[in-house]
């Protein structure tokens, strides 16, 4: 309602205070400020005006004079069409009960805008106690039409939310009830619905929570804070088994400042946790034996020695490494060389007591940490066992092989007092163990830092080698089956080493490995390799492929496609001319993400072998995915090609696998004429080894590749050289 002016109040109240009251005047004044209309019809067909006041305009745009006797048009005919008969119907309704009415209904302006209005009248009677006429007040309430239309909206959306929310919505009082719980929460906690889960959980710290201390702990920072966040607790299913969650919530309070009740979220985060768990397992345990890794080797030294500062007790540390291990993996391959492992981890483990502890340093070397020791014999006795126990044969296959070990002991404090001093100790008594005559043990003695300090001096010569250009580039060829060509040629370093002479890889490499510097080694061999290839093109001489071996290390470092792609650019050389060689157990060892870093080498143009081919534990669907070029027949295989009927058998396999595949075969470890004409009989492609050429020189290789490539009488000439 309008509000009314100073001079129409001083109007109403007349000049004279005591001037008598104007009735008409007031209800005149107030009908024409009223906001609304006010109006009287008669009650007919189509509800014909009598009288309307002045708010008409404003409220349907006609003015009083147009609706008057239906002047221009009827309230009927604005009132909206799907509205008549329902207004029709609840006006008649109450007439006949003598009751006033009341009702809301949408009108169609004179400018079109439909509007909704609120109605409220009475019916009139004549002198005859005929119903005549209706009067009343109509006002417009689309405003707040709109404005509950939205609230119910509103209403409806978070009722939504809350309803099929994935997150558990809940209200708990601060005393441990729910109040209020989402479908989400009941499906968390195993509940079939929220009132089942309501008046299950009636006390929650005791009923819910794994270790109630943490509802304690909930509450407390309730108190303090007000809120919390990724607060991580585990919780009972209802089926009974341990679940964990996150919640974040918050303190609702009264007026006054005290705590009305909790509300938040829960989401179920035990798949997370348990991938967490499983990741911080394999990055502390050898992902083949389960036994703790060299990562957490160190941790368990630690609490060792810690514990035995305390009791005044000994610890003693055990390197094992097993006597001729590479030479059953080389030649029974990887997979049973694998089986041989988890079978020494459990003879190890079933040596030590429950609070010792045993971990596969890498390779085939183990290590026993010994506590509680309290003197020399404690130890010995354990070792002593040690030995006998890996010494029982080992049936594989219905095959039995002969085993042996050779054991280091370090002991703290006597031999160090921090794990990396413990670990150089054992290993360098485990050395003089094998020189000994393998099958033994050793103990630690001072005289044995000799030993540390040649490999030390030979690590830290292997730091500078780079830098002094002290590595060299060897190349041996390999050579196409049908046509005796030179192909290509593998790239194999060898270490120019003051005072030491020509030092072969397998005396380095590890080191390199465990010191990181295979990586800026491994960038050097590439670099050096794209060089040579391309300085060979640019001589004039038949292109060729030169292959270059992938470590593992280099293989997971994140830079090595950019790596391959700086060498290929700097050297100005075709991407086709290089190839990437992968052993196979490594392929296989991740084989998913190992497929997405061959990908992005593939899409450089480069060619991918697998090396070592028929010694691991390939499975051909994911061989049959890999952008592999070539296979690479391991030389323990063609060594006894001519006279092993099961090398025979497995070379002639792998030809036709690969062939099958698509893929080019290259034998590695041609060294006699018995095994050219096996593998030119079953169709390998390509042949590498000691008949045709030993590594070379890059000089000797340029003659190599000046000649008549590899043709009959110049593979004799190699032969007879």
């Amino acid at each position: 309602m309008n509000r009314l002016s100073n001079a129409q109040l001083a109007e109403l109240a007349g000049a004279e205070s005591d001037a008598p009251l104007d009735v008409t005047r007031l209800l005149t004044t107030i009908t024409d400020n009223l906001v609304g209309m006010i109006y009287r019809c008669r009650v007919d067909a189509i509800w014909s005006m009598e009288f309307v006041s002045d708010g008409c305009h404003k409220l349907t745009g006609y003015r009083p004079d147009e609706l008057v006797f239906n002047t221009r048009v009827s309230y009927d005919q604005i009132t909206l069409q799907e509205d008549r008969a329902h207004v029709s119907r609840t006006i008649h309704r109450a007439l006949e009960k003598n009751e006033s009415f009341d009702i809301e209904y949408r009108i169609e302006r004179a400018d079109g805008r439909v509007c909704w209005v609120l109605e409220r009248g009475v019916g009139i009677r004549d002198a005859s106690g005929r119903l005549a006429w209706i009067e009343g007040y109509i006002q417009d309430i689309s405003e707040r039409v709109a404005a509950n239309a939205m609230l119910r909206e509103t209403v409806r959306r978070y009722s939504s939310i809350f309803e099929h929310a994935t997150e558990g919505i809940f209200q708990t009082t601060p005393e441990g009830r729910y109040l209020d719980a989402n479908p989400a929460l009941a499906r968390i906690y195993g509940h079939a619905s929220p009132d089942a889960l309501i008046d299950h959980l009636h006390d929650i710290s005791r009923q819910l929570y794994v270790q109630p201390e943490r509802r304690a702990a909930f509450v407390r920072l309730m108190q303090e804070q007000g809120a919390v966040r990724n607060f991580e607790s585990q919780v009972y299913h209802h089926d009974g088994h341990i679940i964990w969650i996150s919640e974040n919530a918050r303190a609702v309070k009264n007026a006054d400042g005290s705590v009305q009740f909790f509300e938040g979220t829960v989401v179920d985060i035990s798949e997370r946790r348990q991938h967490e768990a499983e990741l911080e397992y394999q990055a502390s345990h050898d992902s083949l034996t389960g036994l703790p890794n060299r990562s957490l080797l160190r941790d368990r030294i630690e609490q060792a020695i810690a514990k035995a500062r305390r009791d005044g007790n000994r610890v003693g540390v055990v390197f094992v490494d097993l006597d001729h291990f590479k030479l059953i993996n080389d030649s029974l391959g990887h997979h049973v060389g694998d089986r041989l492992l988890l079978e020494v981890a459990g003879r190890l483990s079933s040596c030590i007591r429950s609070h010792d502890s045993v971990a596969r340093q890498g390779g085939d070397e183990f290590v026993l940490v010994l506590t509680e020791q309290h003197g020399e014999d404690d130890t010995l006795a354990i070792i002593t066992r040690l030995l006998e126990v890996i010494s029982q044969p080992w049936v594989d296959d219905g095959r039995e092989y002969g085993l042996s070990c050779s054991v280091g002991i370090s002991c703290y404090p006597k031999d160090g007092d921090d794990p990396d001093a413990l670990l150089r100790c054992a290993d360098a008594a485990m050395y003089q163990a094998k020189a000994s005559g393998r099958s033994t043990y050793h103990v630690y003695t001072p005289e044995l830092n000799q030993a540390i300090s040649a490999r030390l001096e030979l690590e830290n010569s292997l730091r500078h080698a780079l830098e002094r250009a002290e590595f060299r580039v060897y190349y041996q060829p390999r050579i196409d089956v049908a046509s005796g060509r030179i192909v290509g040629a593998e790239a194999l370093i060898r270490w120019e080493c003051p005072g030491k002479g020509l030092i072969p890889p397998d005396h380095f490499i590890s080191i390199a490995e465990e010191t990181g510097l295979i990586i800026p080694i491994g960038q050097w061999i590439l670099q050096e390799a794209c060089r040579q290839n391309r300085a060979w093109q640019r001589a004039g001489l038949p292109p060729i492929s030169v292959s270059v071996n992938l470590s593992p290390i280099q293989f997971r470092h994140a830079g090595l496609v950019q790596s391959v792609a700086a060498a290929l650019q700097q050297a100005e050389l075709d991407p086709a001319c290089l190839e990437l060689e992968l052993t196979e157990s490594f392929v296989m060892h991740d084989a998913e993400r190992i497929n997405v870093a061959m990908q992005s080498l593939k899409a450089l143009g480069v060619d991918i072998a697998v090396d070592d081919f028929g010694t691991g534990y390939s499975s051909l669907s994911y061989l049959k995915r890999f952008p592999v070029d070539r296979l690479k027949v391991d030389k323990s295989f063609v060594r006894d090609i001519d006279s092993d009927p099961d090398d025979a058998a497995i070379v002639r396999a792998i030809i036709t696998l690969g062939h099958a595949l698509g893929l080019k075969v290259v034998a590695e470890g041609v060294e006699t004429m018995a095994h050219l004409e096996f593998l030119q009989q079953h169709g390998c492609d390509e042949l590498q080894g000691y008949y045709f050429s030993r590594p070379v020189p890059a000089a000797e290789m340029e003659a190599l590749l000046r000649g008549t490539a590899a043709s009959a009488s110049w593979c004799a000439s190699q032969r007879s050289a």
